[in-house]
């Protein structure tokens, strides 16, 4: 019988920390699935601005933390999910990503992939959605009938997180550059504003929540619209002070993951792709998330090995 571990893959690995120019692509060892594992074929990877900071205290490594794939193999005690499976996540921080033919993910993470869309669209949805989710959801605990303002609304969790309010039944307000409205507009905002506008309080009324993913002037200049009691819900950089906030980091989280889902499968969640690369075209995917003018995720298709 041939040895599993002799198998090989390509891979995107950081080698430096020097941004996309410290990235290579290269055939590695082919992981093997411990315990409470699964070894996903990996179909497609999503990819995040700044996340080649992440892993620079431990180079080389595998970026990207969102994928869509196969299940290959199981680990020991593993009986959630079986070979066959089609699945999607947002894996751990703390270890390799999945920019690679193949990648190891805790089987508590994974959750069955829309069958509404492809590899490509599934990968794009975890980390946006959860972000987006949890920031609406568990901290700013919106309902239906309230207004929430949305700062980024164009981008890779914004565009998202306009479409999990509305399917919530709030009233979605989301800013974005002028050339991205249309994109807001599509994904359901009620009233979609120029984040150049000089004064939020002329363009909007007062809003319950405000939910920022990308930081700056305008998440400053934001309490200005919150109503009594409102609060600011941030993932981009800490709110101001002297109002109800909350700055978090998304955690991955399975039955979320289902949920989402549910969503995408009913029509009432789609992802929007900036643009697809190839894997060895992984230097300029990463350039390309981390310029500005984006219409949604990157993605890295990679189809297994």
């Amino acid at each position: 019988m041939s040895d599993p571990t002799a198998a090989r893959m390509r891979a995107v690995r950081l080698v430096r920390a020097d941004g996309p120019d410290g990235l290579v692509v290269e055939e590695i060892p082919r992981p093997v699935a411990g315990p409470g594992d699964a070894l996903i074929r990996v179909g497609a990877a999503a990819i995040t601005r700044d996340e080649l900071d992440w892993p620079v205290d431990r180079l080389p490594a595998i970026p990207s933390y969102e994928l869509s794939g196969v299940v290959g193999t199981v680990g020991a005690g593993v009986t959630t999910v079986s070979p066959g499976d089609e699945v999607f996540a947002l894996t751990p921080f703390d270890r390799d990503g999945v920019a690679a033919g193949f990648a190891v993910v805790p089987v508590d993470v994974l959750a069955p992939k829309p069958k509404r869309v492809d590899h490509v669209e599934a990968a794009a949805i975890p980390m946006g959605a959860l972000t987006a989710w949890q920031a609406l959801f568990v901290h700013g605990e919106l309902e239906a009938g309230r207004r929430v303002l949305i700062l980024g609304a164009s981008g890779g969790v914004g565009h998202v997180a306009v479409q999990l309010a509305k399917s919530r039944g709030a009233r979605v307000i989301g800013t974005a550059s002028a050339g991205a409205l249309d994109l807001v507009q599509q994904s359901g905002a009620d009233q979609a504003v120029d984040r150049e506008v000089d004064r939020l309080e002329d363009a909007i009324e007062p809003v319950d929540l405000v939910v920022d993913t990308a930081g700056g002037d305008l998440l400053r200049r934001s309490p200005a619209v919150l109503k009594p009691g409102g609060r600011i819900v941030a993932i981009a950089e800490s709110p101001p002070d002297g109002v109800e906030a909350t700055y978090f980091v998304v955690e991955p989280d399975r039955d979320q993951l289902v949920e989402i889902s549910r969503l995408v499968d009913r029509g009432e969640l789609r992802p929007a792709i900036d643009r697809v690369y190839e894997l060895d075209d992984a230097p300029a995917a990463f350039a390309r998330s981390m310029a500005g003018g984006k219409r949604g995720k990157v993605v890295i298709r990679v189809g297994g090995e």
